[in-house]
């Protein structure tokens, strides 16, 4: 199993206050020709030491940090020469946390490529705001090295906690992914009602205001839905294709081409997201998302239709409408998606019924008629509103329980009084 040029732990692994919100800023390293080499054997010497610790894990069948600690602290520091003690600590970390990430299967040892980003944290790493220059530990010694960046990535790290950082060689160019804690701005109350959200596959998002995502609202190179589709089943078959040939020459195309569909879907993510979240803002609205989690073991799908269910990346659209919608200080709400497009958002009936084809909608109590996803979406918007007003209502004092009525009784008297 190998892992990919970004961990991407610097992201989540910021050291967080409580009420701050994780954010990612890259930095470019202009290092010397000598220290290019201390880093990239840093690197090397990192990647190894966290193969070495994954294969006793996965030997052992320990996964946790504090008994991979002490299982594999000690080894480590034997096999792998140079290797030093805050190395070896950030090294357990990263094994335990690509298992329990579960970017590992438990049923082979996880082996790191050797080129794979390498986290830093503030024992291995340290900043000199004044001379633009990060002091980094290799095996050979600390090396000092200038950084650059957006004025306002270089302002961010000067001014707000940092948490751990990645290393990474892209290209033959050196770059710094550091993870930043930004004040959590107060939750403003949604006074215009939420903005639902109905994710598909069709249409792969639709508002309760009717805008259909990627679309006409959102400007750029992807036309609409019909275009992802057609864009996805063509790579599909041009990766069949070549997987089926087999040749050099094939897997060098392979290996060009890996990544494209992921970097497309998380571009369109972004831009869906960005929009939900700038339209709530504009509107004064929270925001609503159906709770798909473990939608792949629910819903039953025609077998032409798996791979695209099972394909699109819906956690990562709510994660990142979830994390933007933080930072604007909207209300985010995850409902339940039962029913969603079978219930009527005027009269709340619900029936198969209402459903008579994939994107047409007519309740057969008042009549009224629509777009599915539409309607879904509705309803999320509806469900959103009942949720947060249940989140926030006040704990109740004088509504009667059991406890309290037992409490509030007197002393039965006894029988000879």
């Amino acid at each position: 199993m190998g892992e990919g040029a970004v961990t991407g732990g610097a992201r989540w692994r910021s050291a967080t206050k409580r009420h701050g919100l994780p954010t990612i800023v890259q930095l470019r390293l202009t290092p010397a020709p000598a220290q290019g080499e201390a880093l990239a054997a840093a690197v090397l010497l990192c990647n190894q030491a966290a193969t070495v610790v994954s294969r006793l894990a996965w030997h052992h069948r320990t996964f946790t940090v504090v008994e991979l600690h002490r299982l594999a602290y000690y080894q480590v520091r034997a096999q792998v020469a140079g290797l030093g003690a805050q190395a070896a600590v950030r090294a357990i970390a990263r094994v335990a946390g690509a298992y329990a990430n579960r970017r590992a299967s438990k049923k082979r040892a996880h082996i790191f490529r050797p080129h794979g980003a390498v986290p830093y944290d503030a024992r291995l790493m340290s900043f000199n705001r004044d001379a633009r220059t990060v002091s980094l530990w290799t095996p050979t010694g600390r090396v000092t090295v200038p950084y650059t960046g957006r004025p306002e990535d270089l302002k961010a790290v000067d001014t707000l906690p940092r948490g751990e950082a990645d290393l990474i060689c892209r290209r033959g160019v050196w770059l710094l992914q550091v993870g930043l804690t930004l004040p959590a701005p107060a939750v403003r109350e949604p006074v215009g009602g939420f903005v639902g959200v109905d994710q598909g596959v069709a249409n792969l998002a639709v508002t309760s205001d009717g805008a259909v995502l990627p679309g006409p609202a959102l400007p750029g190179p992807i036309g609409g839905n019909s275009h992802v589709r057609t864009l996805r089943e063509r790579r599909h078959r041009q990766r069949r294709r070549l997987q089926k040939k087999g040749t050099s020459a094939a897997r060098r195309v392979l290996r060009r081409l890996s990544g494209r569909e992921h970097r497309m879907m998380t571009d369109l993510n972004h831009q869906i997201s960005t929009f939900v979240v700038r339209e709530a803002e504009r509107t004064g609205r929270g925001v609503a998302l159906e709770d798909l989690q473990g939608i792949r073991g629910r819903v039953r799908a025609h077998r032409l239709q798996r791979r695209t269910l099972h394909a699109w990346a819906f956690a990562q659209q709510i994660a990142f409408t979830r994390y933007k919608a933080a930072r604007a200080g909207l209300a985010f709400v995850l409902v339940d998606p039962a029913y969603t497009s079978q219930a009527c958002p005027e009269c709340g009936n619900v029936a198969r019924a209402n459903r008579p084809a994939r994107g047409r909608f007519v309740c057969t109590g008042c009549g009224l008629a629509g777009h599915a996803d539409h309607i879904a979406a509705r309803n999320i918007a509806t469900r959103g509103a009942a949720g947060w007003g249940a989140i926030n209502q006040p704990h109740a004092t004088g509504l009667p329980s059991p406890r309290r009525d037992r409490e509030s009784k007197p002393p039965a008297s006894s029988g000879g009084s």
